[in-house]
């Protein structure tokens, strides 16, 4: 099935094997959740499963009005979510470095104080009544999205004695096949506690981490109204067919 509103043939070919030195190991003991949630044995490696290659198709009558604007998808009339006012935008790419169109974002963070709206949140911070903590959004034809709402505040949590979180919003990306299924983390530029969190001390690659701090964007800024953020997200990609001349090979 050919994405909505498109000409274009979809791909099938199987994806790129996983870069086990990019992504960060599953045992990580200073992440102390890590531990309980490891593997206890070596892994095994499979070949894509068609299930893997195929669908789902996502399309944009799917969205509500504000799905992807934060500020104010959650608030009463006339009002607004508190907070520092942002913009996060960027495109969604596959390793090969080609946009991909019709990727469903899921986004969800804590609030400006750095909290939850979860009912199992324990921090001090209070909930904001205008603000739900979570959107959508689906990436258009050369995989671009973007969508509004306020920088989340840092928290502590109950890793070590005084371990904090540095700010950060959660996406959930589908692709255009279960095997490009992402589920990652966004930091922002200049955080000081990115580099003290036990989490992202588990990644041993320096660029992989900087490859999730978003870079201040002043010239998609809005002024008067929110800063943005531009922060890019990779895929894998598909490997060619025996009819495609491409330089990374079948």
């Amino acid at each position: 099935m050919a994405e909505r509103g498109s000409n274009r043939s979809p791909e099938t070919g199987a994806f790129f094997q996983r870069d086990r030195q990019w992504h960060p190991p599953a045992f990580t003991p200073n992440y102390k959740s890590s531990v309980l949630r490891s593997p206890q044995k070596a892994l095994l490696s499979f070949d894509n499963t068609l299930s893997e290659l195929t669908g789902p198709v996502f399309g944009h009558a799917m969205l509500g009005e504000l799905d992807n604007d934060l500020i104010h998808n959650f608030a009463k009339a006339g009002e607004s979510a508190i907070g520092e006012r942002i913009i996060v935008h960027g495109r969604v790419l596959d390793e090969r470095g080609s946009g991909v169109p019709g990727v469903l974002l899921e986004f969800w963070q804590a609030n400006a104080g750095g909290r939850y709206r979860h009912k199992k949140d324990g921090y001090l911070a209070p909930l904001d009544p205008n603000f739900g903590g979570c959107g959508r959004t689906i990436t258009g034809e050369d995989g671009s999205y973007a969508f509004r709402t306020v920088r989340p505040g840092p928290y502590p949590w109950p890793n070590g004695p005084n371990d904090w979180r540095p700010a950060h919003i959660h996406f959930s990306v589908f692709g255009h096949g279960f095997a490009q299924r992402l589920i990652t983390q966004m930091y922002f530029e200049g955080d000081p506690l990115i580099w003290r969190c036990p989490i992202v001390g588990g990644i041993s690659s320096k660029a992989a981490v900087e490859a999730l701090i978003a870079a201040l964007d002043m010239h998609s800024t809005i002024p008067m109204d929110a800063l943005a953020y531009k922060f890019d997200i990779v895929l894998r990609g598909r490997r060619s067919t025996l009819f495609e001349n491409r330089p990374e090979g079948n």
